[in-house]
């Protein structure tokens, strides 16, 4: 490849971030010490320690969920719709006015690129708000009988691959459906909610409403088997969803799970192969791969293969590794030293296989945790690249003949959460979203998200929605 130019640092403030030293849990309206071990929030692009975070203990879990109880009691679940909705407006607005502040925060704590923070994560958490504020007024005629009512107190927890975006899925239905929060945002990223909670005392929210709790997984747990909560939320790992589901089994709790996923990306030989790279690219590569719904299947009809895999090997070549905070940076830092090794482990397996791997030279940082675009070709579905999920910025590539071929081999997955085709042929579009076991089907186009829109898997990628006017069934007694 011929570089024709080399670009310029552009490097985002991290002032605007405005990092504190500290960060403490909000229980009850207040930033208050949790009585759990501190952590130390890291940015995965440079290893340096960001901020001490106060955790909670089992007591705090405790004190948030009676807290949450409250205020559903006496204030938030009483509200007249139409007064729930203005709090929501006004957190939406405050998410764009502190949309350079929390995209940079998210960007430092994460190691995602900035231009994905600012760009994607804030403006889509904001449109959350705004859309389910319309519906706090509205809840009668969303299809759920005349007079649906709230839950109670609804304990959430999230990861570290969309920390803020993730919340907004969460909290934005839990309170216009009238319910109150516990949330746990997870270990490795929990800079950006508490920010947030402090946009709920702008917004005047009341006292109770809104509850973050930082703490590891066994805070999540105490969250979860809480005998005070109504409702679990739970985005993350197959191997947790299916432990909070054993756990709740037989105590009448509401659960929704949105878990791990493999998804497959197919391209048929009369697809726009140009704009189909593209949407590949965009597919496995965007947020590093931290993506459940990644496509990270690649299926290409065989006529067409050694066309895909040349444009796309160029395409990946020019993607640059490097600094969250670079404006030019497309691929940013994998989110923690644990998932890095993951990450490795998985890619040498495919290698022992047989597996033919191709790696972009680009260069890497000295520090941090950055592993190159990866893309394996030669692959057979019974390899662990092709079955298991490896959550980072590695693509398998298989091949077909048939639709139904195609079919069968997408198919071939305990996952279901999403699913992509390229093609011109509008009839093989809605056959083949006919024939596919996942939640979400892109048609020549990949990882669009819309507030209206429901979300959501099947088999071990989880069950129920978020998202749209299904979405709202989740939190209503329905």
């Amino acid at each position: 490849m011929t570089q024709l130019w080399e670009y310029s640092p552009a490097p985002e403030s991290r002032d605007i971030a405005n990092l504190k030293p500290n960060y403490r849990m909000f229980v009850d309206g207040q930033f208050v010490e949790g009585e759990g071990e501190p952590l130390k929030t890291v940015n995965p692009s440079t290893e340096e320690v960001l901020a001490e975070v106060s955790t909670a203990s089992a007591a705090d879990v405790d004190r948030a969920v009676k807290a949450a109880r409250r205020a559903y009691d006496k204030v938030w679940g009483r509200m007249p719709g139409s007064e729930r909705a203005k709090y929501l407006f006004r957190i939406a607005r405050l998410i764009q006015e502190r949309g350079r502040e929390l995209a940079v925060l998210e960007s430092l704590d994460n190691g995602k690129p900035i231009k994905e923070s600012r760009d994607v994560d804030v403006p889509t958490a904001a449109a959350h708000f705004f859309y389910h504020a319309g519906w706090a007024d509205k809840l009668d005629f969303a299809g759920y009988g005349p007079d649906p009512k709230p839950l109670g107190v609804a304990g959430q927890v999230i990861p570290w691959n969309f920390p803020l975006l993730m919340l907004a899925w969460k909290i934005a239905p839990a309170l216009a459906c009238g319910n109150t929060v516990v949330l746990k945002p997870a270990e490795t990223t929990p800079l950006t909610a508490l920010v947030f909670a402090e946009i709920c005392q702008q917004a005047g929210l009341p006292a109770g409403v809104v509850n973050i709790l930082p703490g590891a997984g066994d805070i999540g747990s105490e969250i979860v088997n809480h005998a005070g909560v109504n409702k679990i939320a739970f985005t993350g790992s197959t191997e947790v969803g299916k432990l909070i589901q054993r756990s709740l089994a037989g105590t009448g709790k509401k659960l929704t799970l949105e878990l791990g996923g493999k998804a497959a990306n197919i391209v048929f030989d009369d697809a726009p192969v140009d704009q189909a790279v593209e949407g590949i690219v965009n597919g496995i590569f965007f947020n590093q791969g931290h993506v459940c719904c990644a496509g990270s299947r690649l299926l290409v009809q065989e006529s067409i293969v050694d066309e895909v895999m040349e444009k796309l090997r160029y395409r990946v070549s020019t993607l640059r590794v490097g600094d969250a905070l670079d404006k030019n940076t497309d691929v940013g830092a994998i989110n923690s030293k644990e998932q890095l090794a993951r990450i490795r482990e998985l890619t040498e397996s495919g290698e022992a296989e047989g597996a033919d791997r191709w790696s972009s030279s680009c260069p890497l940082p000295d520090k941090g945790f950055f592993f190159a675009p990866t893309v394996f070709s030669n692959v057979h579905q019974a390899m662990r690249i092709a079955r298991e999920e490896i959550f980072g910025p590695v693509l398998s590539v298989l091949t077909f003949r048939t639709p139904d071929e195609a079919v069968a081999k997408a198919n071939n997955t305990p996952y279901g959460l999403s699913a992509g085709i390229w093609t011109e042929k509008g009839s093989r579009i809605l056959w083949m979203s006919q024939k596919l076991r996942a939640g979400v089907v892109w048609a020549n186009t990949f990882n669009r998200f819309d507030p209206t829109a429901p979300f959501g898997g099947y088999q071990e990628s989880g069950f129920g929605r978020e998202g749209g006017r299904a979405g709202l069934e989740a939190y209503l007694d329905v």
